[in-house]
């Protein structure tokens, strides 16, 4: 995590929502959310087990039977519209698909108050673009999660333009994000590798831990077992990276004996090109997020 926001899981609730109290004299101080797809209702449900009450939050989505549900499960207000959400919230978090966000932008723009904070979660959709589309004065923050923020596991990349933004205002974004997982601030260029790296590499790992499992079934596991063994063997290797601080490669080299089993394995994926398969992805989902 950023060290700017390194405490922010300790910040005292009461002051942590200070700015959020200060907009509802303009009858505001809500998060609202425009989307309940899954990164969307990931975000809500962190941000209620985070310090969030029900009535501090408001989404609409465009499905009636969504905001029956997510409504249910949550106690959070359910609105029926794009504008009446927008206009109600003092941070509005736009968790659509990219290609709905022209419909979606030219709908609420008229009803954003200068100097509206707005946080976007969609590749390939800068800051400039999404300044051009709600206007100039309006303060952007941009970032891409990961799926894992479901479990509170998510990763996060973050950019925004500090200059725009109170300390106590940061530090809301930093308490806002780190909810649902771990996150840094990029600069915006290195958004899209952001989605190449966090973003879209879930399923790579998916597709990896079906293989490891596929190849304990081949020499006799049961299908339950071999994914358990496979995914508790990521788990527990991503952990090792994240709380040992040692470069992976340093940890590879300590499974590795001599003459061992692990070596063989290793140098099997080096002869069937792994290491290039996963940088030709990055390659793939940069080219991807660049025509968006």
């Amino acid at each position: 995590m950023n060290s700017r926001f390194v405490g922010l899981l300790f910040y005292p609730a009461k002051n942590f929502w200070r700015y959020l109290e200060s907009r509802k004299e303009d009858g505001m101080g809500k998060i609202g959310f425009i989307g309940m797809g899954n990164m969307g209702s990931a975000i809500l449900r962190g941000l209620l087990g985070h310090g969030f009450k029900p009535e501090e939050l408001l989404f609409t989505d465009v499905r009636e039977s969504r905001r029956r549900e997510i409504s249910s499960e949550t106690e959070v207000e359910a609105v029926c519209s794009d504008k009446e959400c927008a206009a109600a919230s003092s941070c509005l978090v736009l968790a659509v698909k990219p290609q709905y966000y022209p419909e979606v932008l030219g709908e609420i723009r008229s009803v954003l108050k200068p100097g509206q904070m707005v946080i976007s979660i969609a590749p390939g959709k800068s800051v400039g673009h999404l300044k051009e589309m709600l206007g100039e004065d309006k303060r952007i923050v941009r970032a891409m999660p990961n799926t894992p923020a479901l479990l509170g596991e998510g990763m996060t990349g973050v950019c925004y333009d500090p200059a725009e933004f109170s300390r106590e205002e940061e530090e809301f974004i930093g308490r806002f994000f780190a909810s649902f997982g771990r996150m840094e601030v990029v600069e915006e260029r290195l958004m899209d590798a952001v989605v190449c790296v966090s973003g879209s590499s879930p399923a790579y790992v998916y597709m990896m831990i079906e293989a490891m499992a596929d190849g304990g079934v081949k020499y006799g596991l049961s299908r339950s077992q071999a994914l358990t063994m496979a995914a508790q063997a990521v788990l527990g290797s991503a952990k090792m990276v994240l709380e040992t601080g040692k470069h992976p490669g340093e940890l590879k080299d300590m499974v590795c004996s001599p003459g061992g089993t692990t070596i063989a394995a290793v140098s099997a994926l080096e002869e069937q090109g792994f290491r290039s398969a996963l940088i030709k992805a990055a390659d793939a989902c940069i080219e991807r997020c660049r025509a968006l």
